[in-house]
């Protein structure tokens, strides 16, 4: 049988779970997401709060979250670079010593117009 909390017994309101703890303050969350170049996760384990309570102040604060897509290693060389590595060591063989696949270079090359 459940205990019956005082509370409850007088008929006023019982609040139930966990205390919240609340948002990190703003200037916190700009120091280490924004200055510091942490992550959300980062920024979370530094602050010791979950990454939903850092999305969610990112969120109320105004704070953008940075997009978690990377810049393709391959913008670093030039067209002219891509096409004659790739005529002396095979599409295959640059992939392999760049560590993408030959899909990604393909990718790229045909997003640049070339085919």
């Amino acid at each position: 049988m459940a205990r019956i909390k005082y509370q409850e017994a007088a008929g006023l309101p019982v609040k139930r779970g966990r205390p919240p703890i609340g948002l990190p303050r703003k200037s916190e969350i700009v120091l280490l997401y924004i200055q510091q170049g942490k992550t959300i996760r980062e920024t979370a384990e530094a602050l010791k709060r979950s990454k939903g309570t850092i999305a969610r102040a990112l969120k109320e604060y105004g704070i953008s979250a940075r997009s978690r897509a990377r810049k393709s290693a391959l913008l670093s060389y030039s067209i002219a670079e891509l096409k004659s590595a790739i005529r002396d060591n095979g599409l295959r063989g640059y992939a392999r010593d760049l560590g993408v696949s030959p899909g990604t270079i393909l990718h790229h090359l045909r997003r640049k117009g070339i085919k």
